[in-house]
């Protein structure tokens, strides 16, 4: 699958792909479009050393800036005190099944770990939302790259979104490593 951004016009583009289910059959995929509703603006602007969660992020500030046209959908939005942000891994390239991630030496299939390298290079990130003016919003923990496009924002809910009883698989021995862990060149181009 070949995903392109066109940075003149902010388009991510995922083209028709040809898929095999189980080896046996072939079906195609829709294209689909999406179009940034805005653009992530942080401290950090090389994929070596960003922290690679917002646990490990804490204090970082950034902001969001929104296209205009999007900020009627703000309405309620500052009622919450984090939120889910949406966005599109814009400096991965390609991708891999099998991965060593950040917090590993072990491979582990991609599907498993929270690696930029994916198929459809699209990342997520729960962000602290310290206030909006118009259509700028100013965040906290932010994990992201300066230029990130901003795919959607959804509020974070506990009731949602926290299970407290949840396994986390291969994480549940590393993850406690999480806030101090950085990228590397490992899933830089």
């Amino acid at each position: 699958m070949k995903n392109m951004i066109e940075k003149t016009h902010q388009t991510i583009i995922h083209e028709d792909e040809e898929k095999t289910s189980m080896g046996s059959s072939a079906e195609t995929l829709n294209s689909f479009t999406y179009t940034p509703i805005g653009i992530v603006r942080s401290p950090h602007t090389d994929t070596v050393g960003v922290p690679i969660q917002p646990t490990g992020a804490e204090g970082v500030r950034g902001t969001i800036v929104l296209h205009p046209e999007f900020s009627p959908g703000l309405n309620d939005l500052q009622e919450f005190s984090h939120i889910i942000l949406i966005y599109a891994f814009h400096r991965s390239e390609g991708y891999s099944l099998q991965v060593t991630p950040f917090l590993d030496t072990v491979q582990r299939g991609v599907f498993a770990t929270r690696a930029p390298k994916r198929p459809n290079a699209i990342g997520l990130s729960i962000v602290r939302l310290i206030e909006i003016q118009e259509d700028i919003l100013t965040i906290e923990n932010v994990d992201l790259l300066d230029g990130t496009p901003l795919l959607d924002i959804k509020p974070y809910v506990p009731a949602f979104d926290a299970f407290y009883s949840a396994k986390a698989g291969w994480l549940d021995r590393s993850s406690r490593d999480a806030g101090s862990a950085r990228s590397d060149e490992r899933f830089s181009k």
